[in-house]
């Protein structure tokens, strides 16, 4: 393949083809690329070229440069917003890939003295603790611990079931038709033994973690969601 623009625009075209063929699984996460000797005699370009075609990968995320090893894909990230109206499926439904939730775990238990807080109800309440693992295209994205009044909403459960694990939907089956976020809070931490597993880290990669509390349109507390983000998939943008 020959490509007759000048280098100024050359290593952007590769760079984005590259990208392209990261995304549509043709290189696999870990896989190396080709070499700047390889990508420059490919595309017909000077070898700079090339190399700066690959370091622009490297600031976007999507690869990492090991020094005397070459170039290795690190996947891709994801655009997350975190703005008023928070939802994971809503997040990724222009990229047009599957997106799933799987239900790990139900509980109802006596609410954490900083949930109830949150909440704005009683210690002596109970909550449930639904725990979801969600992914993308099949590639585990986070997992999200959600608590909600099990008085207020009694059914819950059952809604989440019969909506494939959509919370928003479930909300909506228990007549809460829309929500918004209050407040989220951003932080950093290595992850867990289960967050390690579940979405797919490396021994001692950190998780990003948020702490969201979603109130319903009489500004009343319905949720509180703790959620850990594989930091090699996804990237925040905040309106």
């Amino acid at each position: 393949m020959v490509f007759q623009e000048n280098a100024t625009t050359a290593w952007r075209r590769i760079a984005d083809e590259l990208a392209e063929t990261i995304r549509t699984g043709t290189y696999e996460l870990g896989s190396g690329l080709p070499t700047t000797i390889e990508i420059a005699t490919q595309y017909n370009v000077h070898r700079h070229t090339a190399s700066k075609a690959l370091h622009y990968l490297r600031e976007q995320g999507l690869v990492s440069v090991e020094q005397g090893r070459g170039s290795f894909v690190r996947g891709v990230r994801y655009p997350y917003r975190l703005s008023e109206k928070v939802s994971f499926r809503q997040n990724f439904a222009e990229t047009g890939l599957p997106v799933t939730s799987r239900l790990l775990e139900v509980l109802t238990i006596a609410i954490p003295s900083t949930v109830a807080q949150s909440l704005q109800i009683s210690v002596n309440s109970s909550v449930w603790r639904i725990v979801l693992l969600n992914s993308l295209d099949g590639r585990a994205i986070s997992l999200s611990i959600h608590y909600l009044p099990a008085q207020k909403f009694p059914d819950f459960v059952h809604k989440l079931k019969d909506s494939d694990n959509s919370i928003s939907k479930a909300f909506e089956g228990c007549g809460v038709v829309s929500y918004q976020r209050k407040s989220t809070k951003i932080s950093a931490r290595i992850a867990t033994d289960e967050e390690y597993l579940r979405l797919e880290l490396s021994e001692g990669d950190p998780v990003i973690t948020t702490e969201g509390i979603d109130i319903d349109d009489s500004l009343v507390p319905i949720q509180v969601v703790e959620t850990s983000f594989n930091p090699n998939r996804i990237q925040f943008i905040v309106d």
